[in-house]
């Protein structure tokens, strides 16, 4: 079942590995099939070195295991919120990197001090709300989901495809599984380059919001031109 998205799943969590995201198993990629309303997710706890494509484990929306085989992940309840959620997105990547899950841990969004940054991410990559003992005891992945969606009851979740979850780590999501592992990846670069520039520079202000948003529109939407133009 879903063959082909178990190895494109398979594929962007190894790539977390080789980009440094993630340590041990701390970490997961999954993919949905929006047709077919199912989710392909890494099983839990399985060292990285040891995945095949069939240890992917394929789930409904609901969370139920369509095959026999393995657990998914842990954080399953989480990427399900998401996709139910940002009905755009076509995978969703968590990871704990070092830079990223620092600000996550001090409560801080990761704010845009250059153009590196606002070529992908429009603004600063916000951190969510702490999370109540209520909504920690009950249902606690799913509410993880829910609090980064809050996140973006007024934003747009495609103009900055990512944030980090107070004292936990990061999410970032994309059209695809693979975009979403490249989100993560650009996203833990941000958050080094905003430490660093932090300590050279402390009191430090974002950049100008019109060169911010300049970089931005260079690479998305109908007025882009970065990059060489599709042809007919």
């Amino acid at each position: 079942m879903l063959e082909k998205l178990k190895e494109s799943v398979l594929q962007a969590n190894l790539e977390l590995v080789r980009l440094g995201l993630v340590l041990f198993t701390w970490g997961n990629a999954s993919a949905i099939d929006r047709e077919n309303g199912l989710v392909v997710i890494k099983p839990s706890g399985v060292a990285y070195i040891n995945l095949k494509a069939e240890d992917m484990v394929v789930v409904d929306l609901e969370g139920h295991v369509m095959e026999r085989g393995m657990q998914p992940s842990s954080d399953l309840p989480t990427h399900l919120e998401l996709y139910q959620s940002f009905r755009q997105i076509g995978g969703v990547v968590h990871t704990h990197s070092q830079y990223a899950t620092s600000f996550a841990q001090a409560g801080r969004g990761i704010p845009a001090y250059g153009t590196t940054h606002a070529d992908y991410f429009f603004g600063e990559i916000p951190c969510s709300r702490a999370m109540t003992a209520e909504e920690i005891a009950s249902s606690y992945e799913r509410n993880t989901g829910r609090v980064i969606a809050e996140l973006f009851q007024h934003s747009d979740a495609q103009a900055v495809p990512g944030c980090v979850v107070r004292n936990h780590g990061v999410f970032a999501w994309g059209l695809t599984v693979d975009q979403a592992g490249y989100h993560a990846a650009v996203l833990e670069y941000c958050a080094k380059m905003a430490f660093l520039t932090e300590q050279l520079s402390p009191g430090v202000r974002p950049a100008d919001a019109c060169l911010l948003e300049k970089h931005f529109r260079r690479k998305h939407g109908v007025h882009a031109y970065y990059g060489q133009k599709e042809k007919q």
